[in-house]
């Protein structure tokens, strides 16, 4: 891809002119006249934010005429900023840039392409100016802003490859599951994986509130050329059966069956099928690499290593029905969001008093090393109180009973707390699946599993603690085909820092990690070549 790019960029210098798609078509090829001067544009103050969010459009100049370049910035919340050229005439299109900024000076580069666009921002902030760059070619550029175009809201663009609304039947359980399958344009046959979620009823994408996990985790891998097998939960969406009742062993066979399903697909290479289980559903991936008719290879995206007794005591507010938004993550992301900001402002503030690089530096360790403190202490009550609910529920085999004592603790533990909320959350705590996960070890079967593994858990996982990588290497210690990923940044739902988040409407919202995207697919297809 890199050559592609170098090529296609290289062809504006070394092409013929005539053969060049510039603005100036049908004039003679003459060298290019000078621009007229005009008045430099004020520049702003070193220390201002910068804000880019929008599309940035101009001509760049080139021999015999021009060719039109827009560079889309979106803004993330920690101040950073995300963008993408694109350069029609040339097809090249969202190529990632970086941004990086000095003093008063934004620098976009791409080692990829093998260019650079050293600019500064009018006062106004409308206009970019300075100097692009490819290899030894340098050209003054000047780019205007424009806002990005409204998305429709009825229209949207078809994904490049094909999209298949499927179904089919676990006999055994006398259940009908319902899904997506993703698969690459061309002939094939490609490389398939089912993603397998984490643990309490969702839907095919994994969906809570605006953010789509495994619908967004599908579009990448099948842009990358691996087909994706995503499914509705037992009793969510197209899905037959009772997610509620469903333990870990039947989300297996429901694996086996999404397996064999793959295995019929005419464009699928039925040797190459894998498993994605994110929270329960990697160790769901696990254990269905024990059985009979494995997969060729297995990722494991925050699965447990300890019991899930150990996994439960670390749960904060049971589990959701699709779709829901984790109203206990929501107010953490917002509560993390205002501290950044509140820290910029103090750090603002120091370096408008003379503080230095060294001083700020040690007040950013302090405040971070607060923060942990606090937030330790804050899970430290939380486990504390989870574990005294599992006591009550392990000790008290009538549900009846020990729904009521859940009730009273829950009640007096959480003042003010919806009747609602509690009345669901202890219906949950009290059926089939969660006693059957109470007793759950997923070591025993660990020794069976012979495939390759790829281990990712974020050091940020404030649900499935990181020290649960070590269980489970230790479960698969003779497995020489086992890959760890410790991912600092990285939470629970594999989102990266709320700073790294695009902001949309002036707050921050969550996207899937692109290093963690990138990491799966590397993984994968450096498996699949061995």
């Amino acid at each position: 891809m890199k050559n592609m790019y170098a090529g296609l960029l290289w062809s504006w210098l070394l092409l013929p002119l005539a053969a060049l798609p510039t603005r100036a078509q049908d004039q003679p090829a003459t060298p290019a006249a000078t621009p007229p001067a005009t008045p430099a544009p004020a520049i702003v103050a070193a220390s201002a934010k910068v804000v880019l969010d929008g599309q940035w459009k101009g001509e760049l100049p080139m021999p015999g005429g021009s060719l039109p370049v827009t560079i889309t910035v979106t803004d993330l919340a920690g101040g950073g900023h995300f963008a993408v050229l694109d350069v029609p005439a040339q097809r090249i299109s969202h190529a990632m840039l970086n941004v990086e900024q000095h003093s008063d000076t934004l620098l976009f580069l791409s080692d990829e392409l093998g260019c650079r666009f050293t600019s500064q921002l009018s006062v106004d902030k409308q206009q970019l100016t300075g100097q692009w760059q490819l290899q030894t070619f340098k050209t003054p550029l000047t780019l205007k802003f424009s806002a990005k175009p409204a998305p429709s809201k009825n229209f949207k663009f078809p994904p490049p490859y094909r999209v298949e609304e499927v179904a089919f039947s676990n006999s055994q359980d006398n259940v009908r599951l319902s899904g997506t399958l993703t698969v690459p344009p061309g002939e094939g046959p490609f490389p398939g994986v089912v993603l397998l979620s984490d643990m309490g009823p969702q839907d095919r994408d994994a969906t809570q509130g605006d953010y789509k996990m495994f619908g967004a985790l599908a579009d990448y891998l099948t842009r990358h050329g691996i087909a994706v097998l995503r499914l509705d939960d037992r009793g969510v969406g197209q899905s037959g059966g009772d997610g509620t009742t469903a333990t870990t062993a039947d989300r297996v066979r429901d694996a086996q069956i999404s397996l064999n399903f793959l295995r019929t697909r005419p464009l699928i290479d039925f040797g190459k099928l894998g498993l994605i289980g994110h929270g329960e559903g990697g160790n769901v991936a696990l254990l269905a690499a024990a059985q009979p008719l494995p997969p060729a290879f297995i990722i494991t995206m925050a699965a447990s290593g300890a019991g899930g007794n150990e996994v439960l005591s670390q749960q904060t507010a049971g589990f959701l029905k699709a779709g829901e938004i984790d109203t206990a993550q929501q107010a953490n992301v917002k509560r993390q969001f205002q501290l950044q900001q509140e820290l910029s402002v103090k750090i603002d503030e120091m370096r408008a008093k003379g503080a230095n690089a060294a001083q700020i530096e040690t007040f950013v360790a302090q405040q971070q090393m607060r923060q942990r403190a606090e937030d330790k202490k804050r899970q430290e009550a939380i486990v504390k109180q989870q574990k005294a609910l599992l006591e009550v529920i392990r000790q008290t085999a009538d549900n009846a009973q020990a729904q009521a004592i859940v009730t009273n603790m829950l009640t007096q533990s959480n003042p003010g707390i919806d009747p609602a909320m509690v009345q669901a959350r202890t219906a949950l705590m009290t059926s089939r699946w969660y006693r059957y996960y109470l007793g759950f070890d997923p070591q025993p079967d660990l020794a069976k599993v012979k495939g390759a593994v790829l281990l990712l858990h974020g050091v940020d996982d404030d649900k499935v603690n990181v020290s649960n990588l070590d269980l489970l290497k230790k479960g698969l210690k003779d497995n020489k085909r086992v890959d760890v990923r410790r991912m600092s940044g990285i939470n629970h739902l594999f989102q990266g820092p709320v700073t790294e988040w695009p902001l949309i409407g002036g707050e921050p919202k969550p996207v899937l990690s692109p290093l963690v995207q990138q990491t799966i697919y590397d993984w994968i297809k450096l498996k699949l070549a061995e």
